[in-house]
Protein backbone atom coordinates (compact mmCIF):
# COMPACT_ATOMS: atom_id res chain seq x y z
CA UNK A 1 0.00 0.00 0.00
CA UNK A 2 1.53 3.40 -0.92
CA UNK A 3 1.66 5.90 1.87
CA UNK A 4 -1.01 8.10 0.04
CA UNK A 5 -3.26 5.06 0.02
CA UNK A 6 -2.23 4.34 3.58
CA UNK A 7 -3.21 8.34 5.30
CA UNK A 8 -6.41 7.79 2.87
CA UNK A 9 -7.63 4.97 4.61
CA UNK A 10 -6.34 6.16 8.20
CA UNK A 11 -8.41 9.23 7.26
CA UNK A 12 -11.36 7.48 6.68
CA UNK A 13 -11.11 5.20 9.47
CA UNK A 14 -10.59 8.69 11.83
CA UNK A 15 -13.62 9.69 10.38
CA UNK A 16 -15.88 7.00 11.02
CA UNK A 17 -14.58 7.11 14.54
CA UNK A 18 -14.98 10.58 15.03
CA UNK A 19 -18.60 10.21 13.43
CA UNK A 20 -19.10 6.95 16.19
CA UNK A 21 -18.12 9.27 18.73
CA UNK A 22 -20.14 11.91 17.84
CA UNK A 23 -23.29 10.10 17.63
CA UNK A 24 -22.92 7.72 20.93
CA UNK A 25 -22.35 11.26 22.30
CA UNK A 26 -25.45 12.62 20.72
CA UNK A 27 -27.86 9.63 22.14
CA UNK A 28 -26.63 9.37 25.39
CA UNK A 29 -27.36 13.25 25.53
CA UNK A 30 -30.50 12.95 24.50
CA UNK A 31 -31.58 10.01 26.40
CA UNK A 32 -30.07 11.59 30.03
CA UNK A 33 -32.06 14.71 29.55
CA UNK A 34 -35.25 12.24 29.16
CA UNK A 35 -34.22 10.96 32.34
CA UNK A 36 -32.76 13.39 33.97
CA UNK A 37 -33.40 17.33 35.26
CA UNK A 38 -30.61 19.89 35.29
CA UNK A 39 -32.23 21.68 38.21
CA UNK A 40 -31.23 18.04 40.10
CA UNK A 41 -27.58 16.92 40.79
CA UNK A 42 -26.60 13.66 38.76
CA UNK A 43 -26.92 10.20 40.44
CA UNK A 44 -23.86 9.03 42.30
CA UNK A 45 -23.82 5.12 42.49
CA UNK A 46 -22.76 3.51 45.79
CA UNK A 47 -20.10 1.36 44.16
CA UNK A 48 -19.02 0.50 47.36
CA UNK A 49 -22.10 -1.60 48.30
CA UNK A 50 -23.13 1.42 50.79
CA UNK A 51 -26.65 1.62 49.40
CA UNK A 52 -29.89 -0.11 50.01
CA UNK A 53 -28.84 -2.89 47.37
CA UNK A 54 -25.18 -3.96 45.94
CA UNK A 55 -23.96 -3.44 43.06
CA UNK A 56 -24.03 -6.79 41.90
CA UNK A 57 -27.91 -7.27 42.95
CA UNK A 58 -30.46 -8.31 40.77
CA UNK A 59 -32.27 -4.83 41.35
CA UNK A 60 -29.08 -2.88 40.21
CA UNK A 61 -29.35 -5.21 36.99
CA UNK A 62 -33.03 -4.50 36.27
CA UNK A 63 -32.86 -0.63 36.72
CA UNK A 64 -29.79 0.17 35.15
CA UNK A 65 -31.69 -0.79 32.19
CA UNK A 66 -32.92 2.48 30.29
CA UNK A 67 -34.72 0.71 27.72
CA UNK A 68 -36.30 -2.20 29.71
CA UNK A 69 -37.28 0.68 32.19
CA UNK A 70 -38.95 2.71 30.44
CA UNK A 71 -41.18 0.37 28.59
CA UNK A 72 -41.60 -1.40 31.97
CA UNK A 73 -42.39 2.30 33.61
CA UNK A 74 -44.91 3.46 30.83
CA UNK A 75 -46.91 0.05 31.18
CA UNK A 76 -46.93 0.35 35.51
CA UNK A 77 -48.47 4.06 34.95
CA UNK A 78 -51.12 2.03 32.55
CA UNK A 79 -51.86 -0.12 35.33
CA UNK A 80 -51.43 2.06 38.07
CA UNK A 81 -54.05 4.11 36.83
CA UNK A 82 -56.50 1.57 36.60
CA UNK A 83 -57.34 1.43 40.29
CA UNK A 84 -59.69 4.80 40.74
CA UNK A 85 -58.23 5.86 44.01
CA UNK A 86 -54.67 5.87 42.78
CA UNK A 87 -55.92 7.98 40.14
CA UNK A 88 -57.39 10.03 42.16
CA UNK A 89 -54.44 11.35 44.24
CA UNK A 90 -52.79 12.19 40.44
CA UNK A 91 -55.91 13.81 39.70
CA UNK A 92 -56.75 16.15 42.53
CA UNK A 93 -52.59 16.86 43.69
CA UNK A 94 -50.95 16.84 40.17
CA UNK A 95 -49.44 18.77 37.59
CA UNK A 96 -49.80 15.92 35.19
CA UNK A 97 -51.63 17.41 32.33
CA UNK A 98 -49.45 20.54 32.35
CA UNK A 99 -45.98 17.97 31.81
CA UNK A 100 -46.38 14.11 32.29
CA UNK A 101 -42.48 14.39 31.01
CA UNK A 102 -41.78 15.81 34.40
CA UNK A 103 -43.97 12.90 36.44
CA UNK A 104 -41.71 10.13 34.52
CA UNK A 105 -38.97 11.96 35.71
CA UNK A 106 -39.82 12.21 38.84
CA UNK A 107 -40.23 8.46 38.55
CA UNK A 108 -37.45 7.79 37.51
CA UNK A 109 -35.33 9.82 39.61
CA UNK A 110 -36.54 8.14 42.46
CA UNK A 111 -35.92 4.43 41.64
CA UNK A 112 -32.23 5.37 40.58
CA UNK A 113 -31.73 6.89 44.30
CA UNK A 114 -33.15 4.34 45.89
CA UNK A 115 -31.52 1.93 43.87
CA UNK A 116 -27.94 3.24 43.45
CA UNK A 117 -27.40 5.73 45.83
CA UNK A 118 -26.17 5.32 49.57
CA UNK A 119 -28.76 3.94 51.85
CA UNK A 120 -28.83 7.45 53.90
CA UNK A 121 -29.79 9.36 50.27
CA UNK A 122 -32.46 6.49 49.70
CA UNK A 123 -33.86 6.87 52.79
CA UNK A 124 -34.32 10.47 52.46
CA UNK A 125 -35.91 10.28 49.25
CA UNK A 126 -38.42 7.79 50.67
CA UNK A 127 -38.75 10.08 53.66
CA UNK A 128 -39.60 12.70 51.16
CA UNK A 129 -42.26 10.88 49.14
CA UNK A 130 -43.93 9.46 52.41
CA UNK A 131 -44.00 13.22 53.45
CA UNK A 132 -45.93 14.03 50.29
CA UNK A 133 -48.27 11.18 50.50
CA UNK A 134 -49.45 12.49 53.70
CA UNK A 135 -50.60 15.70 52.19
CA UNK A 136 -52.53 13.87 49.47
CA UNK A 137 -56.12 12.81 50.57
CA UNK A 138 -59.51 14.08 49.12
CA UNK A 139 -62.75 12.26 47.73
CA UNK A 140 -64.13 10.22 44.51
CA UNK A 141 -66.46 11.96 42.36
CA UNK A 142 -68.96 8.84 44.21
CA UNK A 143 -67.98 10.16 47.55
CA UNK A 144 -65.14 7.88 48.77
CA UNK A 145 -62.29 8.94 50.36
CA UNK A 146 -58.77 8.20 49.55
CA UNK A 147 -55.75 8.71 50.75
CA UNK A 148 -52.37 8.22 49.21
CA UNK A 149 -50.53 6.85 52.34
CA UNK A 150 -53.40 4.02 52.61
CA UNK A 151 -51.10 0.61 52.77
CA UNK A 152 -53.28 -0.86 50.59
CA UNK A 153 -52.98 1.58 47.87
CA UNK A 154 -49.42 2.07 48.10
CA UNK A 155 -49.06 -1.69 47.65
CA UNK A 156 -51.20 -1.50 44.56
CA UNK A 157 -48.37 1.06 43.42
CA UNK A 158 -45.71 -1.24 44.22
CA UNK A 159 -46.89 -4.38 42.44
CA UNK A 160 -47.73 -2.54 39.26
CA UNK A 161 -44.30 -1.03 39.20
CA UNK A 162 -41.78 -3.40 40.32
CA UNK A 163 -43.83 -6.62 37.92
CA UNK A 164 -43.68 -4.26 35.30
CA UNK A 165 -40.28 -3.59 35.44
CA UNK A 166 -39.25 -6.58 35.73
CA UNK A 167 -41.35 -7.89 32.70
CA UNK A 168 -39.93 -5.02 30.49
CA UNK A 169 -36.35 -6.38 31.15
CA UNK A 170 -37.41 -10.15 30.79
CA UNK A 171 -38.52 -9.31 27.02
CA UNK A 172 -36.29 -6.87 26.26
CA UNK A 173 -32.82 -7.55 28.23
CA UNK A 174 -32.59 -10.89 29.58
CA UNK A 175 -35.14 -13.37 27.92
CA UNK A 176 -33.52 -16.36 29.94
CA UNK A 177 -33.82 -14.70 33.55
CA UNK A 178 -34.19 -17.61 36.13
CA UNK A 179 -37.09 -17.96 38.46
CA UNK A 180 -34.82 -17.59 41.16
CA UNK A 181 -33.34 -14.22 39.79
CA UNK A 182 -37.30 -13.70 39.32
CA UNK A 183 -38.16 -14.45 42.67
CA UNK A 184 -34.75 -12.29 44.56
CA UNK A 185 -35.85 -9.27 42.42
CA UNK A 186 -39.23 -8.91 44.30
CA UNK A 187 -37.81 -10.12 47.56
CA UNK A 188 -35.13 -7.36 46.90
CA UNK A 189 -37.36 -4.50 46.21
CA UNK A 190 -39.66 -5.44 48.71
CA UNK A 191 -37.51 -3.40 51.07
CA UNK A 192 -38.81 -0.47 49.22
CA UNK A 193 -42.04 -1.00 49.67
CA UNK A 194 -41.82 -1.38 53.31
CA UNK A 195 -40.26 1.67 54.08
CA UNK A 196 -42.98 3.44 51.71
CA UNK A 197 -45.35 1.89 54.30
CA UNK A 198 -47.87 -0.71 51.57
CA UNK A 199 -49.16 -3.80 52.40
CA UNK A 200 -48.85 -6.88 50.82
CA UNK A 201 -46.10 -6.55 49.66
CA UNK A 202 -44.90 -9.43 47.35
CA UNK A 203 -41.62 -11.27 48.06
CA UNK A 204 -41.99 -13.97 45.14
CA UNK A 205 -43.15 -13.51 41.27
CA UNK A 206 -45.50 -15.97 42.57
CA UNK A 207 -46.60 -13.97 45.07
CA UNK A 208 -46.75 -10.27 43.01
CA UNK A 209 -49.45 -12.54 40.46
CA UNK A 210 -51.41 -13.28 43.39
CA UNK A 211 -51.88 -9.68 44.86
CA UNK A 212 -52.86 -8.72 40.92
CA UNK A 213 -55.22 -11.04 41.03
CA UNK A 214 -56.46 -9.92 44.46
CA UNK A 215 -56.88 -6.13 42.79
CA UNK A 216 -58.90 -7.04 39.88
CA UNK A 217 -62.44 -6.49 41.34
CA UNK A 218 -61.22 -2.97 42.47
CA UNK A 219 -60.09 -2.00 39.04
CA UNK A 220 -62.05 -0.30 36.49
CA UNK A 221 -61.90 2.25 33.47
CA UNK A 222 -63.65 5.52 33.19
CA UNK A 223 -63.43 8.98 31.96
CA UNK A 224 -60.29 9.84 34.52
CA UNK A 225 -58.07 6.76 33.10
CA UNK A 226 -59.33 7.50 29.56
CA UNK A 227 -58.02 10.96 29.51
CA UNK A 228 -54.72 10.15 31.51
CA UNK A 229 -53.73 7.31 29.19
CA UNK A 230 -54.31 9.44 26.15
CA UNK A 231 -52.26 12.36 27.76
CA UNK A 232 -49.60 9.58 28.53
CA UNK A 233 -49.39 8.20 24.96
CA UNK A 234 -50.26 11.44 23.16
CA UNK A 235 -47.14 13.42 24.47
CA UNK A 236 -45.17 14.96 22.39
CA UNK A 237 -41.12 13.96 22.52
CA UNK A 238 -38.44 16.31 24.04
CA UNK A 239 -36.93 15.90 20.85
CA UNK A 240 -36.98 14.80 17.31
CA UNK A 241 -34.02 13.14 17.82
CA UNK A 242 -35.95 10.98 20.48
CA UNK A 243 -39.20 10.37 18.15
CA UNK A 244 -38.33 6.74 17.19
CA UNK A 245 -37.39 6.15 20.57
CA UNK A 246 -40.43 7.30 22.27
CA UNK A 247 -42.89 5.97 19.09
CA UNK A 248 -41.35 2.53 19.59
CA UNK A 249 -41.12 2.48 23.73
CA UNK A 250 -44.88 3.30 24.08
CA UNK A 251 -45.80 0.91 21.74
CA UNK A 252 -44.08 -1.97 23.67
CA UNK A 253 -45.72 -0.64 26.63
CA UNK A 254 -48.78 -1.34 25.49
CA UNK A 255 -47.90 -4.90 23.59
CA UNK A 256 -46.28 -5.61 27.59
CA UNK A 257 -49.32 -5.00 29.37
CA UNK A 258 -51.77 -8.15 30.28
CA UNK A 259 -54.37 -8.88 27.80
CA UNK A 260 -57.15 -7.61 30.79
CA UNK A 261 -55.33 -4.16 31.42
CA UNK A 262 -55.39 -3.99 27.21
CA UNK A 263 -58.92 -4.87 26.84
CA UNK A 264 -59.91 -2.30 30.11
CA UNK A 265 -58.15 0.49 28.63
CA UNK A 266 -59.42 -0.12 25.16
CA UNK A 267 -55.84 -0.74 23.37
CA UNK A 268 -54.92 -3.67 21.00
CA UNK A 269 -52.09 -5.55 21.16
CA UNK A 270 -49.53 -4.32 17.95
CA UNK A 271 -51.00 -7.78 16.52
CA UNK A 272 -49.04 -8.32 12.62
CA UNK A 273 -46.72 -5.16 13.63
CA UNK A 274 -45.83 -7.38 16.97
CA UNK A 275 -42.68 -8.69 15.84
CA UNK A 276 -41.72 -5.51 14.80
CA UNK A 277 -42.47 -3.74 17.80
CA UNK A 278 -40.20 -5.92 19.86
CA UNK A 279 -37.40 -6.11 17.19
CA UNK A 280 -37.14 -2.35 16.88
CA UNK A 281 -37.67 -2.37 21.07
CA UNK A 282 -34.44 -4.70 21.15
CA UNK A 283 -32.64 -2.93 18.45
CA UNK A 284 -33.27 0.46 20.68
CA UNK A 285 -32.02 -1.25 23.16
CA UNK A 286 -28.88 -2.35 22.12
CA UNK A 287 -28.33 1.15 21.13
CA UNK A 288 -29.35 3.02 24.11
CA UNK A 289 -26.82 0.18 25.79
CA UNK A 290 -24.18 1.13 23.14
CA UNK A 291 -24.19 4.86 24.04
CA UNK A 292 -24.69 4.79 27.67
CA UNK A 293 -21.72 2.07 27.60
CA UNK A 294 -22.03 0.47 31.74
Amino acid sequence: MTVGRWRLACGGDFAYASGMIGLRSAIARQVRGLLSDPANPPIVRALDGSGLFAPGSVSWRVHIDVTGMMVGGIAALMLQMLHPRVLAGVWDHSSFRDDMNARLKGTARFIAQTTFETRASAEAQIARVRHIHDAVSGTLPDGTPYRASDPHLLAWVHVAEVSSFLAGWIRYGEPGMSAADQDLYYAEVALIAELLGADPIPRSRAEAEEIIRDFLPELKADERSHEVLHILLDQPPPSLMLLPFQTMTMSAAVDLLPEWARRMHGLRRPGVTRPVVHAGTRGIAEVVRWALGS
